[in-house]
């Protein structure tokens, strides 16, 4: 059990990339990426990395401002409490079901 909690975490990782100069929407090629990067974690299979990453940018959308988003893209550095704040709302709603 404690082996899918570490495979959302590190998946969130994944969705913590930057998501593009758009904010609010996702780009192109964004979960391809993303689930290319989930995929690839141990014990992940594609289809759970699509169903994580999909999850996981409706949970963005849904929980942050476009200025937060834009916040979550920045190369300039991310604030903490919003990189946790993220990483809480993604692993609690889209944590793999048993």
């Amino acid at each position: 059990m404690r082996l899918h909690s570490l495979l959302a975490l590190a998946a969130t990782g994944a969705l913590l990339l930057p998501l593009g100069a758009n904010a609010g929407t996702v780009p192109p090629g964004y979960l391809t990426s993303c689930v290319a990067t989930a995929s690839a974690q141990p014990g992940m299979t594609k289809q759970s990395a699509e169903k994580h990453c999909s999850c996981s940018v409706n949970v963005i959308e849904k929980n942050f401002s476009d200025a937060e988003i834009k916040e979550l893209n920045s190369t300039d550095g991310v604030d903490q409490k919003l990189i946790d704040k993220a990483t809480q709302l993604v692993t609690k709603a889209c944590k793999p079901q048993k």
